[in-house]
């Protein structure tokens, strides 16, 4: 009777030895944040927001946005989130909330999407009309001559010597020269195309955006905002579009803030 308790104690004490001693509950478990950027920018706009969101123990992935086409690219997104075991927050700078607003219409993992100076469409809604409902965007002016593309579609790119002041004028002179030079072009098609029916008006949002944004003007960001019951909206004084670039800290504790809301 001894041998069989020493050997039930042996036994009970090895399983207990080969639990991982520092799991940590599944409820504990950091959401993966996906970081989704817009025209004229690319991923390394978020670097950093990532930087910090790394520190802070988050998984964090900067999706390459290939900006020809809002459902299109919404696959693209989706298709990266769906890889991702557990949870996720999405997160769009620009016309990327176009795209998260689009990718996470079916995607059970996502629980919000952080707009950064974006657009939060309604359906049917176009990125090109509600960056010209409001007064005060001059992107217009800004934009270089398309360039045409075989398929009859064109591309559109901001004039170098104007990006600084248009997309980045609250960043120094040289640093926005050269993202300038490595902006990434958005398909015409993209800006006019009808915005699908809107994961905001099923998931938790929260906006940031900069009151000095040339892009899409301060004026239509808070639109979106409170149209899409905006858990928590920050409008950062003087900030430029590029303001994940600019204010790092800033836009990282409200996707953290998103991460984190039950």
């Amino acid at each position: 009777m001894k041998a069989i308790q020493h050997l039930a104690l042996t036994l009970s004490i090895a399983a207990g030895a080969a639990l991982p001693v520092h799991a940590a509950p599944a409820a504990a478990i950091k959401p993966t944040v996906i970081l989704v950027h817009g025209a004229f920018a690319d991923a390394t706009s978020w670097n950093g927001v990532a930087a910090k969101l790394r520190a802070d123990g988050y998984s964090v992935i900067g999706a390459a946005n290939p900006l020809r086409s809002v459902q299109g690219d919404a696959q693209a997104v989706a298709n990266i989130a769906r890889s991702v075991q557990g949870p996720v927050v999405l997160v769009g700078h620009s016309y990327g909330g176009a795209v998260i607003s689009a990718a996470a219409k079916e995607l059970p993992n996502v629980k919000g999407l952080v707009y950064v100076a974006a657009f939060a469409p309604e359906q049917g809604e176009t990125a090109l009309e509600l960056s010209g409902r409001f007064p005060g965007g001059t992107l217009g002016s800004a934009l270089a001559a398309p360039v045409a593309l075989a398929d009859g579609g064109k591309d559109f790119y901001i004039q170098q010597d104007k990006f600084h002041q248009q997309f980045a004028a609250d960043l120094p002179k040289a640093q926005a020269e050269l993202m300038a030079v490595a902006q990434r072009p958005i398909a015409e098609a993209a800006l006019l195309e009808a915005a699908p029916s809107p994961a905001w008006k099923t998931l938790p949002s929260y906006f940031v955006y900069g009151t000095g944004d040339k892009n899409i003007p301060a004026a239509a960001l808070g639109f979106m905002a409170e149209r899409a019951k905006s858990r928590k909206t920050v409008a950062i004084p003087g900030a430029s579009h590029v303001v994940m670039t600019s204010h790092p800290k800033a836009v990282a504790r409200l996707i953290e803030q998103a991460a984190e809301a039950k």
